[in-house]
């Protein structure tokens, strides 16, 4: 069996200890972390080192304009030491929502800030003195205290071919999202065979449709319409029919823009189905290409979010 990923905490949950000391034994291999508005990316992923040391960590992904980059090495480091060879650090440009509106940064020059970013750490984390200028940022002789004994991988966060490739030369992997099994072939195409691919997919464990597109017409409103989304599915193909959302939600119209996304959509970004449907459906995207699958169940009904993590492991 290959990596079987799973997001931590669970949605909107609490993290459990019982249940991430148990996903080695339910055939997870991965746990990943997230950082929007909820955990940060990396103290679930501390407490997890302990809990389940079976298990790789990573984050996916952790902005790189809401730390300073001595700060974004300090903590990676910490956790390379936690989990010596377990710890992927996950980077990205994130968005202009989270960067400037939420932590009152600066999103600008995204892929040059991502690339320097990728490249300060590779030299901090390696135990090295840095003073340099970079195109974002200027570093002048920072040194952590003590570099981690083993350097963690570094993957960025890359949707379209120019940050893919940035991961494919200089990272060790890329991350990506919203997509279906399908558009795993495109985005492939722009890695080298035996660069990671990893990609968080939402998982609703439901055998009603009409919930599941009902619930997930309205995460690809909120996500689909962020810019870096919407430049992402135009380059799969999917300008035509992602347009009427599009004008609807610039009108301010939400419940036009939800009425304008087709069933199909939902059924191609969105994992859903009883379990076994869902592994199933999982299994394709790895078919064609994808590395590792980072499950982020979304619950649909009164199921536990536990039961539905089990269920969704592999046999």
């Amino acid at each position: 069996m290959g990596r079987w990923g799973i997001t931590i905490p669970y949605a909107g949950q609490v993290l459990d200890r019982e249940l991430v000391a148990e996903l080695p034994k339910l055939g997870y291999t991965d746990a990943w972390s997230a950082e929007v508005n909820g955990s940060d990316g990396f103290t679930p992923l501390a407490l997890a080192a302990g809990w389940a040391p079976e298990l790789r960590l990573g984050t996916a992904i952790v902005p790189v304009s809401t730390r300073g980059p001595g700060l974004l090495a300090m903590t990676a480091a910490t956790l390379a030491d936690l989990a010596p060879e377990r710890f992927v650090l996950g980077i990205g440009a994130s968005s202009l929502v989270i960067v400037e509106q939420w932590n009152a940064g600066e999103f600008v020059k995204p892929f040059a800030r991502t690339r320097d970013t990728l490249r300060f750490l590779r030299a901090a984390l390696a135990g090295e003195k840095v003073t340099a200028t970079y195109e974002t940022f200027d570093i002048k002789g920072f040194k952590l205290e003590r570099a981690p004994r083993i350097p963690p991988r570094i993957v960025l966060a890359a949707l379209r071919p120019r940050m893919l490739r940035l991961a494919a030369a200089e990272a060790d992997g890329a991350i990506t999202n919203w997509l279906s099994p399908e558009d795993v072939r495109k985005v492939r195409a722009e890695l080298d065979d035996d660069t990671e691919l990893i990609a968080r997919l939402f998982v609703v464990v439901s055998e009603d449709a009409d919930k599941v597109r009902a619930l997930g017409k309205r995460m690809i409103a909120a996500y689909l319409t962020v810019p870096v989304y919407a430049a992402f599915h135009d380059w799969l193909g999917r300008a035509e029919m992602l347009r009427p959302m599009h004008e609807a939600w610039a009108a301010n119209d939400r419940q036009a823009a939800l009425k304008a996304i087709p069933d199909e959509l939902v059924d191609q970004l969105i994992v859903h189905g009883d379990a076994a449907t869902c592994r199933a459906r999982i299994t394709e995207y790895v078919a064609n290409g994808l590395t590792t699958p980072v499950l982020a169940p979304i619950p649909a009904d009164e199921t536990p979010i536990a039961q539905i993590v089990r269920d969704l492991g592999t046999p």
